[in-house]
């Protein structure tokens, strides 16, 4: 059972973001995996069969890797784990939100290990450092102006 993100990976990236938006609406625009490219250009494609609980599977498509990501933990509308090997890579990447003084405090952490990561510790953290940035301002941008 996985309960956070691997401590001990080659890789562990942190990031934090506030948003002027109802914690509801946050939520929502970032569990909607469906909606992802309308608002997040560098995913190209995402689909979930139903709703995001544990042990529950969706599939996305960033940077041109096709992704199948397994929900391991979901505490609505406060917290969302979920991870999956991708292209040698085995991530794990945890999502929470807190709402106080009318705003969302949204937290990101992941973690990368694997052979490539290792191959490139530096290059693979500068990678995911951008993305989780981009990730970030764009669910802002779009929270923000829902």
């Amino acid at each position: 059972m996985i309960i956070g993100i691997d401590t001990a990976a080659a890789v562990i990236v942190r990031r934090h973001i506030t948003v002027a938006a109802p914690l509801r609406r946050v939520w929502d625009l970032h569990t909607d995996v469906s909606s992802w490219p309308s608002w997040q250009s560098d995913i190209t494609a995402a689909s979930a069969d139903g709703p995001l609980v544990p042990g529950a599977v969706f599939h996305w498509t960033t940077f041109g890797m096709d992704i199948a990501s397994t929900v391991h933990a979901v505490e609505a509308p406060h917290r969302i784990l979920w991870g999956g090997p991708a292209h040698g890579i085995d991530g794990i990447h945890q999502w929470t939100f807190a709402e106080e003084d009318g705003v969302v405090h949204v937290h990101t952490e992941e973690s990368w290990d694997g052979e490539p990561v290792r191959a490139d510790v530096e290059g693979m953290r500068a990678a995911l450092e951008g993305s989780l940035t981009a990730w970030l301002d764009r669910l802002k941008k779009a929270a923000e102006s829902a």
